[in-house]
């Protein structure tokens, strides 16, 4: 029996689809996805599944252990999302995956990282599913001392030059290139070869385009650039939120799979693509397993403490229940309360009353990352045009707010600890990612100390009338 016949007989039926197991020159096998109309007439249709910055074994810095805290769950859920990612690409019966960059979060800790993903692509492997992946800023060559070899159906592109990936039997281009260095300041995309006639073309690219926020100007590059090469489809890495770039050509930023901080919030996942006859549409494909929030909570009018952890208690069990899986919440209570005082009085055992609502409220598990006050008192509304003690806090406070860096910058001696103390912590800290003490928490903490301050002077006050 010639191979082709011999994979026929041991087709897999899968409802009006048929995966074939074709034998391929080195002894392997590769799935090929055959979709048929109502009346069994083939349709040209391929579907693929573009993930980024899955940062295997990402660490989670501050993670506090507080009893009943699901620290398990939240240290092993990248892990985790890349197992949904597996999943999802077999059960939806995907022809191919492509990782756009960061797959690992820098050098490994052991070997027990690079084994878990070469067993995750093993997986596709015996799915009949090929990879393609790159390495972007976070994994790159000069970042990693360990190595292991990957799976025969998985290719990782050179750090050399473009290359490309051919699958004749899909009919698809793969081309792309992976980072050398962590900084890689040069427009990558510029020398990508030109499209491929008769095939559809995909460029894998780990890239901040031509900047965004937070993100370093990693392989800087234009969607005119990227469209110059008439590639069908971009699948970009680097952004962690999902962005759909542009339409013409489809250029798609999937985020990253699995949020790892209180500033990586919502849904996070891949991107399924379906080309019909060359023609890509994509759908995002949630996949995350922890999902990180950033609740406010309003507690205006509420008239005792109790009223305050019961609006928490109805408004974070909303949440939870919408995402249907384990939360990390950043709270912050917002709004003009008469429990002010008390609210930032007492931080150590406001932040353990909302633990508390987190643990009981069932269903999904909750942890807790912070809690920040930001409400304000009703009775403190200084006038600025009036003069005083709460009117010079408003004034000194809206002239620091107006420009946060350029205060810093001045060499006011005031301003020397806070200067210094920025300095040091983002000197010491533990990812690229974290802003530390950047303009929006420097105003945040002016604001806290004012409010604060003014509750201070307005207590004084009273017991002194008293």
């Amino acid at each position: 029996m010639d191979p082709l016949s011999a994979a026929v007989q041991r087709r897999t039926d899968t409802g009006p689809d048929t995966r074939f197991s074709l034998p391929q020159h080195d002894g392997t096998t590769h799935g090929i996805l055959v979709r048929c109309g109502k009346e069994g007439e083939m349709a040209d249709e391929l579907r693929v599944l573009h993930a980024a910055d899955l940062h295997i074994d990402s660490p989670l810095h501050g993670l506090v252990a507080y009893e009943g805290a699901p620290v398990d769950e939240l240290r092993s859920a990248t892990r985790r999302a890349m197992e949904s990612l597996v999943a999802t690409a077999v059960e939806r019966q995907v022809d191919l995956v492509v990782i756009a960059g960061d797959l690992y979060d820098g050098d490994w800790r052991d070997y027990n990282t690079g084994l878990f993903v070469v067993a995750r692509l093993a997986e596709l492997h015996e799915a009949g599913i090929p990879v393609v992946l790159l390495y972007g800023n976070h994994d790159a060559a000069s970042n990693l001392t360990k190595q292991l070899h990957l799976p025969p159906n998985t290719t990782s592109l050179p750090t050399t030059k473009p290359s490309t990936k051919h699958f004749e039997d899909l009919g698809v281009a793969v081309h792309g290139q992976s980072y050398a260095t962590r900084a890689v300041l040069t427009d990558l995309a510029a020398s990508y070869p030109q499209a491929e006639p008769n095939l559809v073309n995909i460029g894998l690219l780990h890239t901040c385009l031509s900047g965004s926020p937070g993100h370093e100007p990693y392989a800087p590059c234009s969607v005119d650039d990227l469209r110059s090469k008439g590639y069908d489809y971009w699948a970009l890495g680097h952004v962690h939120r999902r962005w759909v770039v542009e339409t013409d050509p489809l250029t798609v930023f999937p985020g990253n799979l699995q949020g790892r901080h209180a500033k990586e919030t919502g849904p996070k996942g891949a991107a399924l693509v379906t080309f019909t006859d060359g023609v890509p549409a994509e759908e995002s494909i949630v996949l995350d397993v922890v999902r990180w929030e950033h609740p406010e909570v309003d507690v205006s009018d509420t008239a005792s403490i109790d009223e305050c952890l019961e609006r928490c208690q109805v408004e974070l069990s909303d949440l939870v229940a919408a995402a249907g899986r384990t939360c990390a919440l950043r709270v912050t209570l917002v709004g003009e309360t008469g429990s002010n005082r008390t609210l930032r009085a007492r931080p150590e055992w406001l932040r353990n009353e909302i633990r508390a609502i987190g643990l009981s409220m069932g269903g999904s598990p909750v942890w807790i990352e912070k809690v920040v006050v930001e409400t304000s008192d009703p009775s403190v509304r200084p006038d600025r045009e009036s003069t005083g003690p709460l009117a010079e806090i408003a004034s000194v406070l809206a002239e620091l707010q107006a420009d946060i860096d350029d205060a810093l910058e001045r060499q006011d001696p005031t301003l020397d600890v806070l200067r210094d103390l920025r300095k040091d912590l983002r000197a010491a800290a533990a990812s690229e990612d974290e802003d530390i003490l950047g303009p929006e928490e420097l105003a945040q903490a002016l604001e806290d100390a004012a409010e604060l301050l003014s509750s201070r002077l307005t207590m004084t006050g009273s017991s002194d009338a008293d």
